[in-house]
């Protein structure tokens, strides 16, 4: 994939985009409204009415040589431009809070990070941060093997960027979470959230979007193990009695 074309399609899944886009609607939605106000005050066509737009001192130009609601189409003017300067600042203070609070960084280290992971092959992605993915992604790393790690929570997003993991917050049971987490490339998917519907649901969507990829998924109980392996898994892992076995063990 083209790193730029990576780039752009990472920083148009993000919230800085989706912030920016309502200012500028309204932005267009006032000139558009402009445009058509002096067309039906003044009947004027639409080159002359987004000239009005960009200088409002021909309007005045325009009624010395022609007839017509002088006084109508400056108020209505006046209305126009202030709709104008109110979505200019809107943008402009969009984009002024998202430099200073952080928001332009953090838009750039995500796009650096999706680009990063749109490079990968036969890595691991490990589906939830809880103690059991936290664990799993953690000794994948020490063993050197690549990891990206897919979480919702907030929280538990962070935690796994400070234990420097790549990382892809979204619903794990979405097709484009895992899309971009690179499923497609993966050698294993790892259903790790603390419920088992969840991880059922990670299997089914991973089998459908990478026939190829191996599944694991963590199971409350032996009874879901069925369950699991009938949607796509081809391991199931129930912490209790994995832990139940170490203690036997040692005894």
């Amino acid at each position: 994939m083209n790193p730029i074309h990576a780039v752009f399609r990472a920083f148009a899944r993000r919230s800085l985009l989706r912030r920016l886009l309502r200012p500028i609607l309204a932005f267009a939605a006032v000139v558009v409204a402009g445009v058509v106000g002096f067309r039906l005050i003044a009947g004027v066509g639409i080159i002359e009415a987004l000239f009005w737009l960009l200088d409002p001192t021909s309007i005045e130009l325009y009624f010395q040589h022609h007839d017509g609601p002088v006084t109508l189409v400056k108020a209505y003017a006046i209305v126009v431009l202030s709709g104008l300067v109110v979505a200019g600042l809107w943008t402009g203070e969009t984009v002024f809070s998202a430099a200073f609070g952080g928001r332009i960084t953090e838009e750039v280290n995500r796009m650096q990070m999706q680009s990063s992971i749109d490079e990968l092959e036969n890595h691991v992605v490990v589906c939830g941060y809880g103690t059991f993915g936290k664990t799993i992604a953690n000794r994948l790393a020490i063993a050197d093997r690549p990891v990206v790690v897919v979480e919702a929570d907030d929280v538990q997003y962070e935690r796994a960027l400070a234990d420097d993991h790549f990382v892809v917050q979204g619903d794990a049971r979405r097709e484009d979470a895992l899309t971009a987490a690179g499923i497609d490339r993966a050698s294993t998917v790892i259903g790790a959230v603390d419920d088992t519907d969840t991880n059922v649901k990670v299997a089914v969507t991973a089998s459908q979007l990478a026939p190829m990829v191996r599944v694991v998924v963590r199971a409350g109980d032996e009874m879901d193990e069925a369950v699991a392996r009938r949607v796509g898994a081809d391991k199931v892992i129930v912490p209790e009695v994995v832990s139940g076995d170490r203690v036997f063990e040692t005894l």
